[in-house]
């Protein structure tokens, strides 16, 4: 792509770190128009409604139905919410914007753009391209997941509605009795789990088949590049939304959907003060909005030039947001309808256990003032605050029933999709139906989001190296067949505990560092203000000046301070991990061991290589560019010395060494002139430029032809 000169500027801390010589270039969409048939032949999207769905699909995931109720659930409940809102729009945002500011411009995918800016910044791009590769392992044995519960809800009853009997003994199974069927079913028969990550025990067939599976969905979904993906967002973007508007309108119509939509709300504002609330609202917004992966960069390169890029950062982060209350919405309704029917069913057994001991206690002061034979007319309340006074009075076998104990129970990422969301569905009529419709939902979650993840690979690959650009589809179906080749990691009995390490340390330290590194790059590097103007010829106005101070100083400071919290939460907090325990029927919180350890530090190393390998690289490289430089100037400067009259005696002492060492006899400035001219006829004897002069000296030129061994001694 043709480059534009750099602008002029007084801020010399925004450049000063370039290498002479080293092209600083401004980019716009008048460079874009004319970057040649790599910009004409870029494909481009069909219409306005198929980016947005396709940018809305991408950020809106998996996280915002799992991960996003639990951190508002266990943070303050409505004060978290407004503390996300407050970090959105500062931090979330105007690096959102960023990125598809950069992306639109320069009509490139990550490696591409911070390559234009500065060939330095090339590594930033990369490691990008690493973490959507790690993301894109774990990711789809999410979907490979889904895909099998999906599979396993074509039947009646579910098969995680009851235990099973052992047939051995014609007894419920132990292990299932000890938990609940769907823990059961999912670390049983679902995973057929290890105890912990140390067993291996072989490879878990049904979850290899599945995770195939999702291997060729996604291959078959990017094959054809975004013409292809594109059209599977119309539907993998829009059906979520209608699933969860039915899945909350059937909530609302359970008992106990208003204590949950209370629990999830009710404001414990006291937990502003806790900097673990703020890091943990930091880095949803971070990952929300998908900053970091490269995707966004490499779908809104696909935008015309003019396209209102301010505007869809605004509509998607808001969209995105919208999704997460409306999820939050719909994950505690359902829970709350199973946390109640739990919490009922533990009153009932306890008030049958106290009746059978009617006869006996009846005339205690501490015996119940309800109806211990009817439960149903025993609220949970009443129940709660007899046992709060008189429980430990009542023996050992009468237990408590606390609401909200059970509705903490299971809420989190897998623990709430397959666990808690499972059982509450096994509850309602006609379950088969919601339980397929709840997976499929994630299934096209999943989707959408492992579209963008690998647009965020195949799309700098194809625009750095033109041998994969032609061969898009050889590029896409390699990728996915490596992908599922690493992901077989996944499918063995201990992979789920594969698939935590992998989401918890392989993409989060990276991509900030990736994010720190961009910020750094537009704000200081290019400069704010130059990126301002190249925004304002792009849109015909300039964005609020607002801008500036927030990428230069708010959100790169907040990234850097995230940075510096997750790094210090890593060294005073032993990493851990939640391990099934099948003799106990329940999960254990274990250390990893050493090995997993040293697997967690490369899994965070590798992927910020590229931004160091690729600095000092660059800076080789500008270096020897100098050095070639500055012997084609002296080249040129030995032309324009031989090139005047009178000058054909110098020549001749530069042919002979005899001379030359008379002249160093001579006075200082006929010496250093002497010298000079001696340099440039080496200078250009060796590059071969000067070939026209050296035919001044005939016997020179006879020589040459003689003998080619005896021209460094000819200089």
């Amino acid at each position: 792509m043709a480059e534009k000169p750099p602008l002029p500027t007084d801020d010399a801390e925004e450049s000063h770190w370039l290498d002479e010589g080293q092209v600083e270039t401004q980019f716009g969409p008048s460079q874009v128009a004319g970057g040649g048939a790599e910009g004409q032949d870029r494909p481009a999207w069909d219409s306005k409604l198929q980016y947005v769905l396709a940018q809305v699909g991408f950020s809106v995931g998996l996280g915002n139905v799992w991960r996003f109720p639990y951190l508002c659930h266990q943070n303050g409940g409505g004060a978290f919410m407004v503390l996300y809102v407050i970090l959105l729009v500062v931090i979330g945002v105007p690096l959102f914007f960023m990125e598809l500011a950069a992306g639109q411009c320069i009509r490139q995918g990550s490696i591409g753009v911070w390559k234009h800016i500065s060939p330095k910044l090339a590594g930033i791009g990369y490691s990008s391209c690493l973490v959507c590769f790690y993301v894109a392992l774990y990711y789809n044995v999410i979907i490979a997941w889904s895909l099998f519960y999906m599979g396993n809800s074509f039947q009646y009853p579910l098969p995680w509605e009851q235990c099973p009997i052992d047939t051995a003994t014609n007894n419920t199974v132990k292990e299932c009795e000890g938990s609940s069927p769907t823990s059961y079913f999912w670390f049983r028969k679902a995973l057929d789990i290890t105890n912990s990550i140390e067993e291996s025990a072989g490879f878990n067939p049904i979850m290899t088949g599945c995770l195939l599976a999702a291997w060729a969905i996604v291959a078959l979904g990017m094959i054809k590049g975004i013409k292809s993906s594109a059209r599977v967002m119309y539907f993998s973007s829009i059906f979520p939304y209608v699933v969860l508007i039915i899945f909350l309108v059937r909530g609302l119509m359970l008992d106990g959907a208003m204590e949950g939509i209370a629990y999830m709300f009710y404001p414990k504002v006291e937990t502003w003060g806790e900097v673990q609330v703020w890091r943990q609202a930091a880095t949803q917004v971070f990952f929300a909005l998908g900053l970091g992966y490269g995707s966004v960069i490499a779908y809104s390169s696909y935008n015309p030039v003019n396209n209102n890029c301010h505007r869809d950062a605004l509509m998607v982060s808001g969209i995105n947001f919208m999704t997460s209350v409306l999820a939050s919405l719909v994950v505690f309704v359902v829970l709350g309808f199973r946390a109640k029917n739990i919490t009922l069913r533990c009153v009932a057994d306890n008030l049958g256990l106290l009746g059978e001991e009617a006869s006996h206690w009846s005339e205690q002061p501490w015996w119940p003032q309800f109806n211990v034979s009817d439960p149903s007319s025993v609220s949970i309340g009443e129940y709660q605050e007899w046992f709060s006074h008189y429980g430990s009075l009542a023996g050992p076998n009468i237990t408590d029933c606390d609401l909200d104990k059970e509705m903490n129970k299971g809420v989190e990422g897998t623990g709430l999709a397959f666990i808690a969301f499972t059982e509450a569905m096994a509850l309602f009529p006609a379950s088969p139906f919601w339980s397929t419709l709840f997976f499929l939902m994630l299934l096209n979650l999943g989707l959408s989001t492992m579209f963008g993840t690998m647009q965020g690979i195949l799309t700098p690959l194809m625009d750095n190296f033109s041998l994969l650009g032609r061969h898009r589809t050889v590029l896409t179906v390699s990728s996915c067949a490596l992908g599922f080749l690493i992901g077989l990691l996944f499918t063995q009995r201990s992979g789920n505990y594969f698939v935590t390490m992998f989401d918890d340390y392989s993409a989060t330290l990276p991509l900030i560092i990736v994010v720190v590194f961009e910020t750094y790059s537009v704000s200081w590097v290019y400069g704010a203000d130059r990126f301002l103007d190249d925004i304002e010829v792009m849109l015909k106005w300039r964005p609020p000046v607002v801008y500036k101070y927030l990428w230069k100083y708010v959100c790169l400071l907040a990234m850097v301070g995230l940075l510096v919290a997750s790094i210090l939460r890593m060294f005073f907090k032993w990493p851990t991990y939640t391990a099934w325990n099948e003799n106990t029927a329940s999960e254990d919180s274990l250390k990893y061991p050493g090995w997993a350890l040293a697997m967690i530090t490369v899994l965070i190393i590798i992927p910020t290589l590229p931004v160091p390998i690729g600095y000092v690289y660059s800076t080789l490289r500008s270096r020897g560019a100098s050095r070639l430089r500055s012997q084609d100037a002296a080249v040129a400067g030995c032309v324009a010395i031989v090139g005047q009259d009178g000058h054909r005696e110098m020549y001749t002492k530069c042919s002979s060494m005899e001379r030359l060492d008379d002249a160093l006899e001579e006075e200082e400035e006929e010496d250093e002139k002497q010298r000079g001219v001696a340099a440039c006829s080496r200078v250009g004897f060796l590059s071969g430029r000067s070939e026209e002069h050296y035919q001044l000296l005939p016997q020179q030129a006879e020589l040459e032809m003689e003998e080619e061994q005896e021209e460094d001694t000819v200089v």
